[in-house]
């Protein structure tokens, strides 16, 4: 049980040591994202208003195929086309507690192949 509370201790502290280097960008949207074992979501907020912008996760587009780094890529690619539409031409991107490998990495790629500036 004390192993847990480390782990999700760490998990917060690495998420708000992310955060501290954000908020230097804090007049851009940011681009918060979350990693299951089986989804990845993602979702545009502006914090200046506290609310949610554009949002797209792997649950939500059903005809994804490819392997989880594929399916995050076209989940940025994605996202960054609902941006477009919204008017958001730069973000900053919020990893949280994740490492920038691996998924997250490839919705990032998407991201940016999809014209927006993270």
């Amino acid at each position: 049980m004390a192993l847990q509370k480390n782990v999700r201790l760490s998990a917060k502290r690495r998420a708000l040591r992310v955060r501290k280097g954000i908020k230097r960008y804090s007049f851009l949207p940011r681009v918060s994202v979350f990693r299951s074992s089986k989804h990845i979501y993602a979702q545009i907020i502006d914090d200046a208003v506290h609310k949610t912008l554009v949002s797209c996760s792997s649950i939500e587009l059903k005809n994804l195929t490819g392997d989880k780094k594929e399916v995050a890529r076209s989940i940025g690619l994605q996202l960054a086309e609902r941006a477009k539409k919204h008017g958001i031409e730069a973000a900053v991107f919020d990893r949280g507690q994740f490492l920038y490998h691996g998924r997250i990495k490839s919705l990032a790629e998407g991201l940016r192949e999809g014209g927006l500036k993270v």
